[in-house]
């Protein structure tokens, strides 16, 4: 499994998350963000018990091949 760092969060203090990586394995990205712990937001949710959901803030889409141009599985 190969990680790729597409990018972090130009926003971020000390510039430790939000981070975009692309798994090229899998064919997938891995998202880490701040946790979402608001119950009435997840209750909105269908959210199965082996999953989660962090959030990012939008400007990190540019970071996303697919969205920047960069074409997605090539990265």
């Amino acid at each position: 499994m190969a990680l790729h760092l597409l990018g972090k969060d130009p926003d971020s203090p000390d510039g430790k998350s939000p981070t975009v990586y692309y798994d090229d394995t899998t064919d997938s990205y891995l998202v880490q963000g701040w946790k979402v712990l608001d119950e009435q937001r997840l209750s909105k949710l269908d959210l199965p018990d082996h999953e989660t959901v962090v959030e990012i803030p939008k400007r990190m889409l540019q970071f996303f091949p697919e969205v920047n141009g960069g074409g997605g599985a090539g990265v």
